[in-house]
């Protein structure tokens, strides 16, 4: 059993920067995270998309942001404990245990849930002997977009992370964007900017839709 002033769930870039809030407060923290590094689904899904909301910062990658969170706490040296899943969270007088799938347990009077959208999992198709190809020519995430450049790539999705791989991408590829559904879901600026690339037809070859 640790015990600690803070737990913190989830080790994105909203976990990483409590690590901050509480640490020039003078309070130790532990951090635990489902994946095997900290960053979230900012380093797992586009590590090297241009992020643009962030305060102050015009423009950085996934990438970039997570290595600066992490320069920026090391002075309050957290405890990170990766590859790890909460299974129980129970409070006693003011109290909390935390217990991992690893059978790792915490005690803290503070628990801090950065989770996002919950535990990065990928949703993937249910095809026969798909599993051979991922790694090759089937994927989950981008985590160099250099591996796709000049090639034919099909992405499948409508969200902000469908269109703004299908953005990115177009710049040195071709991409057809398969959707589900008649629209996308992405941000006004990105549907925006997605348009134009259409009728300028540069490396984008169509929208394909499936229902």
């Amino acid at each position: 059993m640790t015990k600690t002033d803070a737990v913190i769930i989830g080790a994105g870039p909203t976990g990483l920067f409590a690590v901050h809030q509480l640490g020039v407060n003078g309070l130790s923290v532990e951090v635990i995270d489902n994946l095997d590094k900290a960053g979230g689904q900012c380093i797992e899904l586009y590590p090297d998309k241009p992020i643009y909301d962030i305060p102050a910062i015009p423009e950085c990658s996934g990438k970039e942001l997570t290595k600066n969170l992490l320069e920026q706490i090391k002075p309050f040296k957290p405890k990170f404990h990766f590859n790890e899943r909460v299974q129980e969270l129970k409070e006693n007088k003011g109290i909390w245990t935390v217990k991992t799938n690893k059978g790792n347990s915490f005690t803290t009077p503070n628990v801090i849930i950065a989770g996002g959208v919950g535990s990065f999992e990928p949703r993937k198709l249910p095809l026969k002997e798909l599993e051979k190809f991922e790694g090759k020519n089937v994927f989950y995430s981008v985590s160099n977009k250099e591996e796709f450049k000049n090639k034919k790539i099909a992405i499948f999705g409508g969200g902000d992370s469908a269109l703004d791989w299908a953005l990115e991408l177009s710049k040195n590829s071709k991409v057809i964007l398969i959707h589900r559904r008649n629209e996308f879901r992405g941000a006004p600026r990105t549907l925006s900017e997605l348009e134009k690339l259409k009728k300028r037809r540069k490396n984008f070859y169509k929208n394909s839709f499936s229902n």
